[in-house]
C-alpha cells in the first residue's frame, strides 16, 4: 500500500481488497475478453491509484501503485462519465493519435465506471492489451454493467459495515469509561457517606435543642439514602464490567427478619409523608442472601415511597411458607402504563415524574437482577386504584450463585 496516500483512500482501496469476488470478476473479465490485464481503479481529481489487478502482460500495477492521473483515459471517464472502448486503437478515429494508448502501448481498451450507492464516482473497472479484442458487443457491456453495480454493491455494504463497527467500537469504550467512572466514584463516596452517618448518630446521642435534633436527623436519613444510591451504582458496574452481582447464601430467617425491619425503619427515618405498614410471617427458613435481599426490599419500599400517594398507607407483605418466599410492596397513586412497564427493569430507566427528579433508574433494575440471581423473578400490576410490586423466589437450597450480566 501507497504509504503517500490519505487515510481515506488506503480506505477505499483496503474495501475493494476485502471484496472476495472482484479476482474472480478480474479473471472472467479476462477469459471472455481475450484481455491479458484487468483492473478496479480508484480514479479521484488527483489520483489514479490501482485496488486490484489480474496482469498476464507484465504490466506492473499492483495494489497501491499509482499512474499520473492525466495519462489516463479513466480521467476523462470520471468527467463525462461515460464508458469508453476501444477495439483497436490504431483503426479509431478517436483514439489513433490519443496521447494514453501511445504512452502505455495497448490497442485493446475497455473502462466502465463505479459508482458509489449515493451516485458519487469512485472509480472505474478497466481493461487492456497490446492485441486488439472484440469488445464492442452486448454482451461485453452488460457484463462490465452487471460488474459494476455488483462492485458498488459490496463497497457500500462493507462501509456499513465498518461504520457500525467504528460505532460499536466508540459506544463500547464509552460504555467502559462511564461503567468504570461509575465504580470509582461510588467505592470513593462510600467513605465519606459513612463517616457523615457516622457523624450524625453522634450528635443524636447529645442533648441538642429540638432544631438541630431535627437537623441531625435529616443528614442520617440522607445519607441513607445516599448510601442506597451508591450501592445500586457499584452493582451495575460490577455486572457490567464481569464482576457481577455475588451472593452469599444462608438459612436464618431470624436475621433476616431483623434486617427487613431495619430496613423499614431506615425507610421511615426519611420519609415522614407515608404510612408504612410491615406484615412478616416467616414460617419457613429462607436459603439467600440476606443482605441482598434487604437491598431488594429497599429498592421497592424507596420506589413505593417516591410514587405513592401520601394519603394512602404502603403496605408490605414478606411470606415464606409453601416453598415459597415472597415480597410484596403495595402503594396508591397513579396507574404506571403498560408501555412503561415493560421498560421499568431496564438501566437508566426514569419515569421523569417530579418526585423522581434525583433518581438514576438503577433501583429497579438491580432489584430484578438480584431477582434473577435467587433463581427468582419480579412482577409489577398497576391499576387506577394501587400498584403492586412482588418478589418470589424458591425457598430450596440452590447451588452458590454468582450473577453474571
Amino acid at each position: 500500500m501507497n504509504k503517500e496516500l490519505n487515510p481515506a483512500l488506503q480506505n477505499d482501496i483496503e474495501n475493494i481488497v476485502q471484496i472476495d469476488a472482484i479476482p474472480s470478476i478480474l479473471n472472467i473479465i479476462c477469459r471472455t475478453t481475450g484481455m491479458r490485464f484487468a483492473a478496479v481503479a480508484r480514479v479521484t481529481d488527483e489520483k489514479w491509484i490501482t485496488c486490484l489487478s489480474q496482469d498476464e502482460i507484465n504490466f506492473g500495477l499492483n495494489t497501491g501503485d499509482e499512474l499520473e492521473l492525466k495519462t489516463t483515459i479513466c480521467n476523462e471517464i470520471r468527467q463525462h462519465t461515460n464508458p469508453v472502448i476501444i477495439e483497436e486503437v490504431s483503426k479509431s478515429d478517436e483514439f489513433c493519435y490519443h496521447h494514453t494508448p501511445k504512452q502505455y502501448g495497448f490497442q485493446s481498451y475497455i473502462s466502465f465506471p463505479i459508482y458509489r450507492k449515493n451516485g458519487e464516482f469512485f472509480g472505474t473497472l478497466c481493461a487492456i492489451d497490446p492485441k486488439p479484442a472484440k469488445l464492442d458487443s452486448r454482451e461485453i457491456k452488460d457484463l462490465f454493467i452487471l460488474y459494476t453495480q455488483l462492485i458498488s454493491f459490496h463497497l457500500d455494504a462493507i462501509e456499513e459495515l465498518n461504520d457500525l463497527s467504528k460505532k460499536l467500537q466508540e459506544e463500547k469504550h464509552i460504555g467502559e469509561l462511564r461503567e468504570t467512572f461509575i465504580a470509582i466514584l461510588g467505592h470513593d463516596l462510600r467513605n465519606p457517606v459513612g463517616t457523615t452517618r457516622m457523624c450524625a448518630d453522634i450528635l443524636l446521642q447529645m442533648e441538642l435543642p429540638e432544631i438541630g435534633r431535627r437537623q441531625a436527623n435529616t443528614i442520617k436519613a440522607t445519607s441513607y439514602r445516599m448510601q442506597g444510591l451508591i450501592d445500586n451504582l457499584l452493582d451495575f458496574a460490577k455486572g457490567h464490567l464481569g464482576e457481577g452481582i455475588k451472593l452469599e447464601l444462608s438459612d436464618n430467617k431470624f436475621a433476616l427478619k431483623k434486617l427487613l425491619k431495619q430496613v423499614s425503619k431506615e425507610i421511615k427515618t426519611v420519609d415522614t409523608e407515608h404510612e408504612i405498614k410491615l406484615n412478616i410471617d416467616l414460617v419457613d427458613d429462607v436459603h439467600c442472601d440476606i443482605n441482598r435481599i434487604c437491598q431488594l426490599y429497599s429498592n421497592l419500599l424507596g420506589n413505593a415511597v417516591k410514587h405513592g400517594a401520601t394519603n394512602k398507607p404502603i403496605i408490605t407483605d414478606i411470606l415464606s411458607q409453601n416453598g415459597i418466599f415472597s415480597i410484596k410492596v403495595t402503594n396508591s397513586g397513579d396507574k404506571i402504563s403498560d408501555e412503561r412497564i415493560l421498560n421499568l427493569f431496564k438501566p437508566f430507566f426514569t419515569t421523569n415524574a417530579s418526585n423522581n427528579k434525583s433518581g438514576l433508574g438503577l433501583g429497579l433494575y438491580i432489584s430484578s437482577e438480584i431477582a434473577k440471581a435467587h433463581d427468582g423473578e419480579m412482577k409489577v400490576s398497576s391499576t387506577d386504584e394501587k400498584t403492586v410490586f412482588e418478589f418470589s423466589m424458591p425457598i430450596k437450597k440452590v447451588a452458590n450463585i454468582v450473577y453474571n450480566q
